[in-house]
């Protein structure tokens, strides 16, 4: 028999608990979860490619295992349906928030599955403790000084507290160049 594979998209940027919770539940459906985690520079990330893998897999370590589930991280800056095929994937897991996320979702996974109509795409609803919850509105909460601490785990508010210290001192310098510069 072979080994179900499942791949979980997304930028995580950065990961949140919501998406540990469809990471917790999508594991118990297949043999083996992909965490693949998307370049996507358009989407200007906070942090690299190279920062969200090594987050995702020490937050993985630190989780303790349910279900002697099998999770491992890899980025990908192909086409989704490649990298799928890549790993041997049967399955793309997606996660949906409200309503408003179906219809995107939907699209893709129709798009997907003309791609490769052997890779189907399974949808988890975010558990309520979580569907309010998104990297974006984290990123502005975080920048402006709010609270991200029931979002993120404590090690990835962290991380983010310092990148934000760190965009706040450039603009300082950057801010002190200009008025140079002026006078």
């Amino acid at each position: 028999m072979s080994e179900h594979i499942g791949v979980y998209p997304g930028t995580f940027d950065p990961v949140t608990n919501g998406h540990f919770d469809i990471i917790r539940r999508g594991a118990r459906v297949v043999d083996r979860l992909v965490i693949a985690v998307a370049k996507n520079a358009g989407k200007g990330p906070l942090f690299t490619l190279e920062e969200r893998v090594e987050i995702l897999e020490a937050e993985l370590a630190a989780m303790p295992p349910v279900d002697g589930y099998r999770v491992e991280v890899r980025p990908f800056d192909t086409l989704l349906m490649h990298f799928a095929e890549s790993v041997g994937a049967s399955v793309i897991l997606r996660g949906l928030r409200a309503v408003s996320d179906f219809e995107y979702e939907f699209q893709m996974a129709g798009m997907n599955a003309r791609l490769n109509p052997k890779i189907d795409t399974v949808f988890l609803m975010a558990s309520e403790r979580h569907q309010f919850i998104s990297s974006r509105f984290v990123k502005e909460i975080g920048r402006l000084g709010g609270d991200i601490s029931g979002f993120v785990s404590a090690t990835v508010a962290e991380r983010l507290r310092a990148r934000f210290a760190e965009e706040r001192r450039r603009r300082g310098e950057a801010k002190k160049r200009i008025q140079t510069f002026e006078e």
